[in-house]
């Protein structure tokens, strides 16, 4: 009997986490900067991408993915955003589009997207935000009313990663009006051909962010256009945001193991600053001022992969997450956010220059912060389901 008898998949699992390092280091890390200077889009990045066979790790191996578990998907957007933070952002909205049709699609859903989605040839983008409505989803307007064997939609969606280049738009409407408004909402799946417009939907210029450059990041307006009854995902109106939110605790592990990624990628720029850096005839890496804070930023990040996988293992599981999830962004995006602005002041003046990769951490970081809810938000859900759990007990 082999070591990997009882997991059929370990020695995949592996394989592709070292081609994905091995991607990293060689292709990855020494053209980011320049792709995040001109905020160009990496396309030549997302074919290598689609050939290693990434937009396919969760698609279950019958519509021809790998059919792996969220913890190795959690590992590899590590690996990616240790390289470069953006490139782990073009898989987070198209798994998340994956993990909807595999859990709530029909099967005649699944059988047409899934294996063109596992491949790349349909990469998806995840419409929930609106201008007026980000956390507070109750608030969205867009709109889809029934018209035979159509819906028509009208309205505008926001923050699309993938907007532009996504083949698949997985769309929150209001399908009714319900009290409470949740009831009436369900998932519509968009399917459009990339570029700014394509039969009653326009794509807005990408916008430009403070980071998180390279993915397209647009508004999409919604102007009568039709979407066959046929791709109203599960079949069933008024599931939407359910099915919606459950998706967002993947897009939440995803946030967390970027911030592990990004975190892992300042720690470590800072130990080899450290030990070259010298001041006072010795290098920075001797004295107690920067031993305490490596000591810091070493443990925390430690503390943060630990919450972030056993999110992904829960997750994987089919248990309900969105404690775990919440606590992960919420806890990783943090300690992100903390270690590369200690990377920053131990690197000095250098840090703050593009010549060192500290600057680009340093605007990436927050974009952990706000993404898939404000950690605002991920303390109210926080604070709720602990009120919850200890309620149960109680009982």
């Amino acid at each position: 009997m082999t070591a990997h008898a009882d997991d059929p998949h370990a020695e995949v699992r592996a394989e592709l986490l070292d081609v994905v390092r091995r991607f990293t280091a060689k292709e990855i890390i020494p053209t980011a900067a320049a792709y995040d200077r001109d905020d160009l889009y990496p396309e030549a990045l997302v074919e290598q991408m689609k050939e290693i066979g990434l937009f396919g790790i969760t698609v279950p191996e019958r519509y021809g993915g790998l059919g792996l578990d969220v913890l190795t998907y959690a590992q590899i957007v590590e690996e990616l955003a240790y390289g470069w933070m953006s490139v782990s952002g073009f898989l987070n909205t198209h798994f998340m589009g994956c993990f909807l049709l595999t859990t709530y699609g029909t099967e005649e859903q699944k059988e047409r997207l899934l294996p063109k989605m596992a491949t790349g040839e349909i990469r998806a983008a995840y419409s929930l935000s609106e201008p007026d409505a980000g956390s507070d989803v109750a608030a969205i307007r867009t709109r889809a009313v029934r018209d035979g064997d159509e819906y028509v939609v009208n309205g505008t969606k926001m923050w699309l990663t993938n907007g532009r280049e996504a083949r698949l738009v997985v769309t929150l409407v209001k399908t009714a009006d319900t009290d409470p408004p949740h009831r009436g909402m369900s998932v519509l799946l968009v399917e459009k051909e990339p570029g700014e417009r394509f039969e009653g939907i326009t794509v807005s210029p990408n916008i430009h962010k403070l980071g998180y450059r390279g993915v397209e990041t647009v508004e999409l307006t919604f102007a009568d256009h039709r979407v066959p009854a046929a791709n109203l995902l599960g079949g069933e109106e008024g599931l939407g945001f359910r099915q919606m939110m459950t998706a967002v605790e993947l897009g939440r592990i995803n946030i967390s193991a970027r911030a592990v990624g990004v975190a892992r990628r300042a720690f470590e720029e800072s130990i080899r600053y450290a030990q070259q850096r010298h001041t006072f005839g010795r290098p920075i890496a001797q004295h107690q001022a920067i031993q305490f804070k490596l000591a810091e930023m070493g443990t925390k990040l430690r503390a943060a992969r630990l919450m972030c996988f056993d999110a992904a293992r829960r997750k994987q599981a089919g248990e309900r997450v969105d404690l775990e999830a919440g606590m992960a962004k919420y806890f990783c995006s943090e300690v992100c956010w903390e270690i590369c602005q200690e990377a920053l002041r131990i690197h000095g003046g250098n840090g703050y220059a593009a010549e060192y990769p500290i600057e680009r951490l340093y605007r990436d970081a927050p974009l952990m912060i706000v993404g898939e809810g404000t950690n605002e938000i991920q303390k109210l859900v926080i604070g709720r389901r602990l009120l919850e759990d200890y309620a149960a007990e109680s009982d």
